[in-house]
């Protein structure tokens, strides 16, 4: 499964929000993320983050696929995840 996370979420939550998606998906630029998951590590994923926000006060949205394969991809002005970043 592919999926793309986007999250507004409280300032003294942003850094929980931005590690714990780190260990399954590639940071793409701020509040953004996206991969591939299994079923399984897509459900860690959304139990994972209803316990660090605040449903009251955050929100994320989370867009998702059975495949990469139909997502078309294009960025507009910089690209801030360039692979020429990674030693």
């Amino acid at each position: 499964m592919y999926a793309i996370i986007v999250y507004d979420v409280s300032v003294e939550r942003v850094n929980k929000v931005k590690k714990f998606l780190r260990t399954y998906m590639t940071w793409v630029q701020n509040s953004v993320f996206e991969g591939e998951l299994t079923k399984s590590e897509f459900e860690t994923v959304k139990i994972g983050l209803k316990n660090i926000i605040d449903e009251d006060y955050d929100s994320v949205i989370i867009f998702s696929s059975n495949t990469s394969k139909y997502i078309n991809r294009k960025i507009l002005g910089v690209d801030k995840n360039e692979l020429t970043d990674i030693l």
